[in-house]
């Protein structure tokens, strides 16, 4: 796979050009987000960067993608470093040169047929609103709206409401424009998230706190429901530990900033803490409190699988996906909310002050490095 060489130094974009960033992991699903790019209506981006952040590859292999002729010219790949999502944006909008707007795309969206002409509005509107791209108080984001398609004829399943979810998410990166100037005011994306969780969330808050501003855009991009095993939604609990980060850097109250939805941590807290108390009871040979632990725990358990099945389909590939996730989901909540309590002990709340001026950015990359010392 070649790559197509690109001058980091230029500065002679238009006020609303932009370069286009994905990460990658090789999905086949980029070829559809490149081609939906090359066909859309409207002014095509001044580069294309795409970070090859597939694991244990040692950049002789080539990425497996076909980029469309109308794109070629402008494309580049480059090497991430496996080490998420965050680091790869970091990575790609940092060689996409001097261009003023960054517009992060997910390599499994596809952008509407009139993306390019869309965004070009919203970018257009972004800088006539303020004027000028060196005041703080500024628009320094962007946001697209995110359609997610759903069967017709049935009830979706658990999984597809989860990433349902993202039509309604308020600053997700699936595609996402954000000033180059917002990006170096604050240090770019907190590479201390390695999933494709929270960090969009983080990015946003503050880049709010610097004194920038987030506008809702009007170009649509689908979000095509992903295959999954049974176990994704097991998986997906590791986002607790992330959570944990986020208190510790915005504090109690940012998922009311961030408009996020609390989840069920307490009540696996509590469905957890009744199953190992219902252990601990029989080991100590006390059937009666052992009993009682267990008949909280099953009830817990039950509420859980039921608040799950009944929105759903109701088959029975479904129904027993649900009752063996939701035995397993609370105690891998609660390990990984652990676990992030005991990684981000150190975190330090963000700065209000970082980023504004008379105050360096950099603010993530340098409390990434103080925690690393410390341990």
């Amino acid at each position: 796979m070649p790559e197509y060489a690109m001058d980091p130094d230029d500065t002679g974009a238009a006020e609303s050009a932009y370069a286009v960033v994905i990460p990658t992991l090789g999905r086949p699903s980029l070829n559809a987000t490149l081609r939906a790019v090359a066909d859309a209506e409207g002014p095509k981006p001044e580069r294309v960067v795409l970070v090859d952040d597939r694991p244990g590859t040692d950049g002789t292999t080539p990425l497996p993608v076909e980029i469309p002729a109308a794109l070629r010219p402008l494309t580049t790949v480059v090497r991430g470093e496996a080490r998420g999502p965050a680091a790869a944006r970091n990575t790609g909008w940092r060689a996409a040169g001097r261009v003023p707007w960054i517009v992060f795309l997910d390599d499994d969206v596809v952008p509407g047929p009139t993306w390019c002409d869309d965004l070009a509005l919203d970018l257009a509107a972004a800088t006539a609103e303020d004027g000028t791209t060196s005041m703080v108080g500024t628009v320094g984001a962007v946001t697209a709206r995110i359609d997610v398609p759903l069967p017709v004829g049935r009830r979706p399943t658990d999984w597809e409401r989860n990433t349902a979810g993202l039509a309604t998410a308020r600053w997700i990166t699936a595609d996402m424009a954000y000033r180059r100037e917002a990006l170096e005011t604050v240090g770019g994306f907190d590479e201390r998230f390695r999933r494709a969780f929270r960090e969009d969330a983080d990015l946003a808050l503050r880049a709010l706190a610097a004194g920038w501003s987030v506008t809702a855009g009007t170009r649509t991009t689908a979000h095509p429901v992903r295959p999954a095993d049974r176990w994704i939604s097991v998986r997906l609990q590791r986002g607790n530990a992330d959570d944990v980060l986020m208190t510790r850097l915005h504090g109690r109250d940012w998922w009311t900033r961030a408009a996020a939805p609390r989840g069920r941590l307490p009540r696996h807290l509590a469905v957890t803490a009744a199953a190992a108390a219902a252990l601990v009871c029989a080991t100590l040979r006390k059937p009666a409190a052992a009993t009682a632990c267990a008949t909280a725990w099953l009830a817990g358990t039950a509420e859980f699988a039921l608040a799950r099945i009944l929105p759903g389909p109701r088959d029975r590939e479904e129904v027993l996906t649900m009752a063996a996730t939701s035995v397993l989901i609370p105690p891998a909540a609660v390990w990984h909310w652990l676990r992030g309590q005991i990684t981000h002990r150190t975190a330090a709340p963000l700065d209000p002050y970082e980023g504004t001026p008379g105050h360096p950015p950099g603010m993530p990359q340098r409390a990434l490095r103080d925690e690393r010392i410390r341990r």
